[in-house]
């Protein structure tokens, strides 16, 4: 570790992320900033702002992955690169995905009021669309720069008004003339809240993340027959809603097959026509899997597909599955993930090894460096929700436990800069 007793601003970083929860901020105290919106736009320029005040070099790449630069020391070092994002649910709390960048600017504050330079240059990062609420694709700012979705699929990729990510890159002028591709870099460090009950219930402070849940997900469409609801009898309908509700059951059932660490959710769903006094015809709507193991998730991925066709065969209708991800179980990298350790252990935070429920932006960016996360509790474990909240100090020991870690990658012993 650095062997520095350096603190950063924990009152300047609530403050902070009180500031940019007023981007987008909703009646009941929740934020919904979603992304590539004139209110994302909004937290995006402050975002930028706020960097340059530092003296920071923004960059804005092709999918709209904002980069903000300090200068190392050696000009041979590789850069460290940490952050998370800015976009929200559509009914969000304010610390997901913005802790982790405002954290991130408080460390830069911090070696900026120090007049401390490291070796290594360092990178704070504003991931474009890592919710996928607006366009449907999770991730889709950090998996386009690490090829996961070649760039053509996302800008085409529309939201329910027909608007695609290109037209809304172009509209709220962040289409940056860099390409959307990995650069060298050294690794990458995010700070999240759990979004999940483990830490709270445990009394601890800081989750030190040594990887991610494997996925898959499908969009479905289950087609039958819209028609009166007055007059179709039971043996010529062809309810696409009931059918959706058996693929729905399924899905809960095979989730609570797998245990505690099963996790199996149906989060969309769209009725057509719509009608009191109509029988749905089509129904859209989300499946997802989750799971610690990647081969539990391969076998649903192969199975799945004929399970839920065989139950909405029986209703009469016909069911659409297109598969929108799938990926395996990511560990972190051992380094990283001690660097961690050590910086909590250091600081004397109750602290625990945990594997993320949640799939994040360092998911996909561990497939192109080295990288590690830090979670702090949120209470009763409640996100993707307007009452998300946390404490300042756990916000305050999560940014410690970032800048310790950052600082070390970054440095061989600090010094003052000159």
């Amino acid at each position: 570790m650095s062997g520095t007793n350096q603190r950063i601003d924990g009152q300047r970083l609530w403050d902070s992320l009180t500031a940019m929860a007023r981007h987008g901020a909703t009646p009941k105290g929740g934020v919904r900033r979603l992304t590539l919106t004139d209110i994302d736009k909004a937290a995006r320029d402050d975002f930028r702002s706020q960097c340059e005040a530092l003296g920071l070099t923004v960059r804005v790449d092709a999918i709209g992955n904002m980069f903000a630069r300090r200068e190392g020391r050696d000009p041979t070092r590789l850069p460290v690169l940490f952050g998370s994002h800015l976009d929200s649910q559509p009914s969000g709390g304010k610390y997901d995905g913005a802790l982790g960048v405002m954290a991130g600017m408080e460390v830069m504050r911090t070696l900026h009021d120090l007049n401390i330079t490291t070796d290594a240059p360092l990178e704070l990062v504003n991931w474009t669309d890592e919710e996928g609420s607006r366009f449907g694709l999770s991730l889709m700012g950090s998996g386009t720069w690490a090829g996961v979705y070649p760039i053509e699929r996302s800008y085409a990729l529309p939201d329910q008004q027909g608007v695609t990510v290109e037209q809304a890159l172009k509209e709220i002028g962040y289409q940056g003339e860099h390409p959307a591709a990995p650069f060298p870099a050294d690794a990458y460090f995010e700070l999240h809240i759990e979004q999940g009950p483990i830490l709270e219930a445990a009394g601890q402070l800081i989750g030190i993340v040594t990887g991610a849940q494997a996925q898959v997900w499908w969009d479905a469409r289950v087609i039958g027959q819209d028609s009166h609801a007055g007059t179709t009898p039971p043996s010529t309908r062809r309810d696409a809603l009931v059918a959706a509700a058996q693929v729905i059951s399924l899905v809960d059932g095979l989730m609570r097959d797998r245990g505690e660490e099963g996790r199996g959710t149906v989060g969309f769903l769209k009725v057509e026509p719509n009608s009191r006094n109509v029988i749905p015809g089509e129904v859209r709507f989300s499946i997802e899997f989750r799971h610690p193991d990647s081969a539990d998730i391969a076998g649903l991925a192969r199975d799945f597909p004929a399970m839920a066709a065989a139950v909405v065969a029986e209703t009469g209708c016909k069911l659409e599955l297109t598969q929108v991800l799938h990926y395996d179980a990511q560990p972190f990298d051992a380094e990283c993930v001690a660097l961690v350790e050590q910086a909590a252990q250091r600081l004397g935070y109750p602290a625990r090894r945990m594997v993320s429920g949640a799939g994040h932006d360092a998911v996909y960016v561990a497939r192109r460096m080295p990288a590690a996360m830090i979670f702090c509790p949120c209470k009763d474990g409640l996100s993707h929700n307007e009452a998300e909240s946390i404490e300042p100090a756990e916000a305050e020991a999560g940014c410690q436990v970032l800048f310790e870690a950052v600082v070390a990658r970054a440095s061989r012993g600090l010094r003052d800069g000159g």
